[in-house]
């Protein structure tokens, strides 16, 4: 664990309690930061939050602006939540900031402080647009103190952190839909239809204007590229740079935010070949495991996706690549023990993959049960002690692609296994 985790971890309460009123009084304390922030892109949803933001910040950069970007969690160090002006912070300036933090405030918990870290980082330093990514639902998440952002943005809603969002769909539509506020656009991804319906009960009771994908703008791959349609254009684009099908719905959302910012075509193509974003569907070459793997001639690819909805576009990239260039395919999956591991194992059933199981640090589901739910749902699973262990049986039984998948947690494990491989 990085520095700054360890000390989080060690002075502030552990727990997830979604309210706003510890997090009003940590910034009125602080002399309301959230207040002094550049324009803000406040992010919701349950997937695609993080690619559509990383989409985004790589458009607006391409056009020339400085941006700031808060996001969660971190991978490998906690400074990744962070980035000023394109640059992660510095330990040396997020610990005096957690320093004046620490002087003011009463029992918040670490994603409040953090959160509060960011708003006065964020304020302090110069920049032409901020970019705020909620870190659990919308209405109570630390972040809704943002009281007028510029554009409030809506990526996919699904089922994810039942226990504390329950297990409706319109109820945790409803939630996410708190961050739109009175007035501001907000830019809403495909959705399914209770999703849709509740986020826009949400619009109407605060009056706040849409934009949808699938009726205002759309996105499609059309020879090799994105094609991109609203009511005013058509955009001939370069495919994102991040892999997966499911990828082209996230570029279409940060292409309909960049329009909404008046930013050039050119930014907007130059943006989409420039993204980056970790342990999304990314190909690992280098670090201990990517050697391991090059050496066999077999790819190696990472990703965080741990809900029902993030396994369904894991199956249709690896189908994807699959039709392409057919691979005898192997998962190494761990999660956390509180997801729907089911859900996840039965959208990816159909993917003839071998599965190996392994556990992570942290409130990890332990391999042997999370094997035997991968068999319950008609795939071939093992446990295994660890990635490196899995890595090596899987290749050794001959497989030609490996995706290392479930937890982001495991995912920063595995870039962080060298420093080679860590995000900057």
């Amino acid at each position: 664990m990085d520095p700054i985790s360890e000390r989080l971890r060690a002075r502030h309460p552990q727990r997830i309690d979604l309210s706003l009123d510890r997090m009003k009084a940590l910034c009125a304390a602080l002399g309301d930061p959230q207040l002094r922030l550049p324009p803000v892109i406040h992010v919701a949803g349950t997937n695609g939050k993080g690619s559509t933001v990383a989409l985004i910040r790589a458009i607006a950069e391409a056009a020339g602006l400085r941006v700031h970007v808060y996001t969660s969690p971190h991978l490998v160090r906690f400074n990744e939540r962070i980035r000023l002006a394109g640059t992660l912070i510095s330990d040396a300036q997020l610990g005096g900031i957690l320093d004046r933090i620490e002087a003011v405030a009463g029992p918040a918990t670490v994603f409040e402080s953090t959160t509060a870290a960011a708003f006065v980082a964020m304020s302090e330093t110069p920049a032409d647009l901020a970019i705020i990514e909620v870190g659990l639902g919308g209405v109570l998440d630390a972040t809704n103190v943002i009281e007028r952002p510029l554009l409030g943005v809506i990526t996919p809603v699904d089922l994810d952190h039942a226990e504390f969002l329950g297990t409706s769909l319109r109820g945790i539509a409803s939630e996410k839909a708190g961050i739109l506020k009175p007035g501001v656009r907000g830019l809403v991804a495909r959705q399914s239809e209770e999703a849709m319906a509740a986020i826009e009960v949400v619009a109407q009771t605060v009056q706040a204007p849409l934009t949808v994908m699938g009726v205002d703008f759309d996105a499609w791959t059309e020879r090799g590229g994105l094609a991109f349609q609203d009511q005013e254009r058509f955009l001939d684009l370069p495919a994102p740079a991040l892999a997966g099908p499911h990828q082209i719905a996230n570029a279409g959302l940060a292409v309909a935010v960049a329009l909404e910012l008046d930013l050039p075509e050119q930014a907007i193509a130059e943006g989409l070949q420039a993204v980056r974003w970790p342990a999304r569907l990314q190909r690992l070459s280098a670090g201990p495991y990517g050697e391991a793997a090059r050496a066999a001639q077999a790819e190696l690819w990472l990703d965080g996706g741990h809900n029902p909805h993030a396994g369904r576009a894991l199956a249709v990239a690896l189908a994807e690549r699959q039709a392409r260039a057919p691979q005898p395919t192997a998962l190494i999956v761990g999660m956390l023990a509180n997801k729907d591991a089911g859900g996840f194992f039965e959208a990816l059933r159909d993917s003839d993959a071998s599965v190996f199981t392994v556990p992570f640090d942290g409130a990890a589901a332990e391999p042997e049960a999370l094997a035997a739910v991968a068999r319950g749902h008609g795939l071939g699973a093992q446990a295994s002690a660890d990635v490196g262990q899995a890595l090596e049986h899987a290749l050794r039984l001959g497989a030609g692609r490996v995706v290392i998948c479930g937890s982001l947690y495991l995912a920063g494990e595995v870039l962080g296994a060298s420093p080679e491989t860590w995000p900057v």
